[in-house]
C-alpha cells in the first residue's frame, strides 16, 4: 500500500496538479524561457541603451507614458521631488471620500521612496492614520495588518519599473511591499522615479534577465504588472472600473533630484 508523502495536504494537491498537467513535450525539449531570447552581445547593447539615456530621451518617454496612459484611464502626473509629490497625495487625500464608511486612512510600502514622503507626519494634523506594510511576525500581526490593508482608502507604493509603450507598472512582492497594498484599496498611488521609465517589454525583459543585480535576486514570489485602474464589461458590456481593484491608479514620476 502506497503511503503518502507529504504531511501538508496543499502540497500533495500541488503534486497531484502538476502531474495533471505534465507536457511530455515541453518536458523532451526542457525548460521554457521566460524571457526573449537574445545574445549577451544584444543584452548588453540594450542595457547600456537604457543606462546611457539622455535627460531628453527620459524627458521623450515621460511624455510616452503621459500619452499612453490616457487609454486604460492612469494619472500620471510628472512633479520636480518629493517634497511635491507628498503635497499632491495629501491634497488628494483631502479630496477624496472613502468608498466605504468614513475614515480615512492610509497603507503605504515600506520603501525608501515613500519614507521620503513623510505622509504620517503630514496627515497627523487632520487625524488621519497612515499605516506600513512592514512584514509581520505572527498570526495576530498578520490579521492586523490585513484588516488595516481593507481598511485604507489609498494605498501609497513605488515599483521596479513602468514600461512606457502599455503605461504599465511592474512591482516585485518583496517583504515590506505587500500586493494587496495596490489591490484592496479603492485609490492605488505609486511614486517613482524618472529613471524607472524604461521604453517597452523588451527593455524589461532584458533588463530582468541580464542586469546583474536583476539576476541576483531574482523574479522573487511575486511580479506583478498593472496597466491602469481595475476594469470590467462583464455586466451587459458596460465599462465598470474598480470592479476586482482600485477604480483609481495615479502614478507620480519624480522628475528633478532624488
Amino acid at each position: 500500500m502506497e503511503t503518502n508523502r507529504h504531511e501538508n495536504p496543499e502540497d500533495q494537491f500541488i503534486e497531484n496538479l502538476t502531474k495533471a498537467l505534465k507536457d511530455p513535450l515541453r518536458e523532451s525539449q526542457g525548460r521554457m524561457d521566460l524571457f526573449e531570447e537574445n545574445t549577451p552581445d544584444e543584452a548588453n547593447d540594450l542595457r547600456r541603451k537604457i543606462e546611457t539615456r539622455s535627460a531628453k530621451d527620459q524627458k521623450a518617454l515621460v511624455k510616452r507614458l503621459i500619452e499612453k496612459a490616457k487609454i486604460p484611464n492612469l494619472k500620471v502626473k510628472p512633479l520636480k521631488d518629493t517634497q511635491t509629490v507628498a503635497r499632491e497625495i495629501c491634497a488628494l487625500v483631502q479630496e477624496k471620500t472613502p468608498e466605504w464608511g468614513e475614515q480615512k486612512s492610509l497603507i503605504v510600502w515600506v520603501h525608501p521612496l515613500i519614507k521620503k514622503l513623510n505622509l504620517a507626519k503630514r496627515l497627523a494634523p487632520q487625524d488621519i492614520p497612515v499605516y506600513d506594510s512592514a512584514p509581520a511576525t505572527d498570526s495576530g500581526e498578520k490579521i492586523k495588518l490585513r484588516n488595516r490593508i481593507a481598511a485604507s482608502f489609498i494605498g501609497v507604493t513605488s515599483a521596479d519599473y513602468c514600461v512606457a509603450d502599455s503605461a504599465t507598472v511592474v512591482m516585485k512582492t518583496r517583504p515590506g511591499h505587500a500586493r494587496a497594498v495596490s489591490l484592496l484599496p479603492t485609490i492605488h498611488i505609486v511614486v517613482i522615479k524618472q529613471e524607472q521609465i524604461i521604453e517597452n517589454l523588451k527593455e524589461l525583459y532584458t533588463l530582468l534577465k541580464w542586469d546583474p543585480i536583476e539576476k541576483q535576486e531574482g523574479l522573487t514570489n511575486c511580479m506583478t504588472f498593472i496597466t491602469g485602474p481595475s476594469k470590467t464589461a462583464d455586466i451587459e458590456a458596460t465599462l465598470i472600473h474598480g470592479a476586482h481593484g482600485p477604480r483609481e491608479v495615479y502614478l507620480y514620476v519624480i522628475t528633478g533630484p532624488f
